[in-house]
């Protein structure tokens, strides 16, 4: 599998993800944690395919913030989604678990705006390129 193929792959994962966040809004009770976990699935699996298409090791890490700077490395305008990266970063893994977060419905839409905007800049970077 070359580049282009492998980070097809992480792309398509992240879409999912976003539609999963958005589609669980419409549960009742709204499952607050499992969006804001979707949302950084998304965020990640969108760096770690800009990883991969650049020719990158994929690190099986969650840290948001760590992949923007990999990511940085290959292109210095990536400093543009940091603060949506330092945002989500936290619901990769506490949100998986049953303790109390504290989450409400700004934070959850908070969550899907970060995962959009990384969505779309990591989209834009690639446009054109796969």
């Amino acid at each position: 599998m070359n580049n282009n193929q492998i980070a097809g792959e992480w792309f398509q994962y992240a879409q999912r993800d976003l539609e999963s966040a958005k589609y669980l809004q419409n549960m009742r009770p709204v499952p607050i944690e499992i969006i804001c976990y979707h949302c950084q699935q998304s965020a990640e699996k969108n760096l770690k395919g800009y990883i991969a298409l650049n020719g990158g090791q994929i690190q099986r890490i969650h840290d948001l913030v760590a992949l923007n700077k990999v990511c940085l490395g290959y292109s210095p305008e990536f400093f543009v989604i940091e603060e949506d990266c330092i945002q989500l970063t936290d619901y990769g893994v506490q949100a998986r678990y049953p303790f109390n977060l504290g989450l409400n419905e700004s934070d959850m839409l908070l969550a899907i705006k970060n995962a959009e905007r990384i969505q779309a800049f990591v989209q834009s970077k690639v446009s054109g390129l796969l």
